[in-house]
């Protein structure tokens, strides 16, 4: 289970909102299974199909989060026009089994926000708990 702020949670919605058409894209920090921060990262795709971060931005923000630290304890990203469920692109890009997979959907007329775990391209949904 991951623990996300309410405040974060809304952070990711504003995110994806002012990110529109394209996907958005970013970290989740913190320690233990407990989301304290999130990254907005560039999306250098510049598409509303698929992101891929800066590797400028990515660096610079694991190089911080490690100095506070902190762990990397999700990639999110957004689809702004389908639901919040990996795709099988994002299946077959989630190199990392020990973090969270976030996405957020625009898709309907209230956001929404699920997380998964993502190994040997099997996909388990997690349930988020809003602190």
């Amino acid at each position: 289970m991951l623990h996300v702020p309410q405040q974060i949670i809304n952070d990711l919605f504003d995110h994806a909102k002012t990110g529109l058409p394209e996907e958005v894209c970013g970290y989740l920090a913190g320690v233990g299974r407990e989301v304290t921060r999130q990254y907005r990262l560039t999306n250098v795709d510049h598409s509303n199909e698929h992101f891929s971060f800066d590797p400028k931005e990515q660096f610079h923000v694991v190089r911080e989060v490690r100095k506070d630290g902190l762990e990397i304890l999700a990639n999110y990203h957004s689809h702004p026009e389908t639901p919040a469920r990996p795709s099988q692109e994002d299946i077959r890009l989630a190199f990392d089994p020990n973090i969270s997979y976030v996405i957020v959907s625009l898709a309907d007329k209230l956001p929404d926000v699920k997380s998964f775990r993502i190994k040997n391209g099997e996909v388990d949904k997690e349930e988020i708990q809003v602190i």
